[in-house]
């Protein structure tokens, strides 16, 4: 299998989000300097270009190694859960496109293809992919919080959300290896009524368990502060530390504070991009959904994150931490919690 392994430094960034302009609170485009958005920051692996390499009916992710069909709905209807994995099983015994290693992708495969400068799709601009369904499309990630159901993506704007298995969604194949996307913590594997089952053969994310593992131990906690040596990222132990929630434009006025002040001896402090948000995700657990034995104190349920919706741009994209969901929020509402972090250079 094909297998790319990207460091950076002692440290392995998510890809970039694509992001690469900025809106302020009420949607309209502003310029990046000084904004402290993502548009502005552009965190994340670089992506190449081309982005993409087309050998008949396979794509190679340039980015990741990974190699995806050319038509995304390669099965013209939607399938429940159980059906998906049964369909890749089924490419592989026929050895589909010279193959036999395909799969459903864990959901950091799959959200790996996103652009958060893009809507309807949410792929790349100039991307190379036919049948696009502007639907959910299934990984082969369980919810944790409830293993009936398992990680889907909606292709028309990027989010992630989960649904129960028994229901029909879409199945998009992929197949290799790659070490840049970080591995999701899962393992462990579930039927369609969300009872524990054998890995073997499942075809599930617990199986293959895809994917960079994270050191042990992962954190580093120093005065207040929390290195995640997985990613290089550093966050502030107290998730909750201007203790109160506050719209968009708000939590980046409170970070622009943060850095005047120089808080913990820094001030390269940031809202987070929302890639960044969901590195902190472990799918093994749930409420919240980070890895066992974390440091951090006063964590809240939903995060902003520095990443506009492209789909609506006076929404911006959030992390609803105890599912390990990522969605979308209304700037001006008083609704989510601001969790500083450092970027590595």
């Amino acid at each position: 299998m094909d297998k790319v392994d990207v460091e950076l430094g002692g440290s392995h960034l998510p890809p970039a989000t694509g992001q690469d302009h900025c809106f302020d609170g009420r949607g309209r485009e502003i310029p990046c300097s000084g904004s402290g958005q993502d548009g502005e920051m552009r965190y994340g692996r670089v992506w190449p270009e081309p982005r993409f390499a087309v050998v008949g009916e396979v794509v190679r992710d340039l980015l990741t190694g990974l190699s995806w069909t050319k038509n995304a709905n390669l099965h013209d209807f939607p399938g429940s859960w159980p059906e998906a994995l049964e369909l890749a099983a089924a490419m592989n015994a026929e050895k589909a496109f010279g193959f036999d290693d395909w799969r459903l992708p864990n959901r950091r495969e799959l959200l790996s293809l996103l652009s958060y400068q893009a809507k309807k799709p949410a792929l790349p601009a100039g991307h190379p992919f036919d049948n696009v369904f502007l639907g959910w499309y299934w990984t082969s990630t369980s919810a944790a919080i409830n293993p009936a159901y398992a990680w889907y993506i909606h292709l028309e704007g990027a989010r992630m959300f989960y649904g129960r298995k028994d229901q029909d969604y879409l199945f998009w194949p992929v197949r290799g290896r790659n070490e840049l996307l970080a591995a999701t913590g899962q393992e462990a594997c579930y039927d369609q009524v969300g009872r524990p089952m054998e890995c073997r053969g499942s075809g599930q994310d617990g199986e293959f368990r895809y994917g960079r593992l994270s050191p042990v131990p992962r954190f580093a906690v120093n005065a207040g502060t929390v290195m995640d040596r997985h990613t290089g990222l550093l966050w502030l132990a107290d998730a909750d530390y201007f203790q109160k929630p506050m719209p968009w434009q708000e939590a980046l006025d409170a970070i622009a504070r943060l850095n005047q002040a120089g808080l913990a001896g820094r001030r390269d402090w940031r809202l987070p991009p929302v890639n960044a948000l969901e590195s902190l995700v472990d799918c093994s657990s749930h409420s919240p959904a980070l890895p066992a034995g974390h440091p951090f104190v006063n964590l809240r349920e939903v995060y902003w994150s520095a990443t506009t919706s492209f789909f609506e741009t006076d929404w911006a994209w959030a992390l609803y931490l105890h599912k390990g969901a990522l969605g979308v929020g209304y700037k001006p509402d008083t609704s989510f919690a601001v969790w500083p972090v450092c970027l590595p250079g």
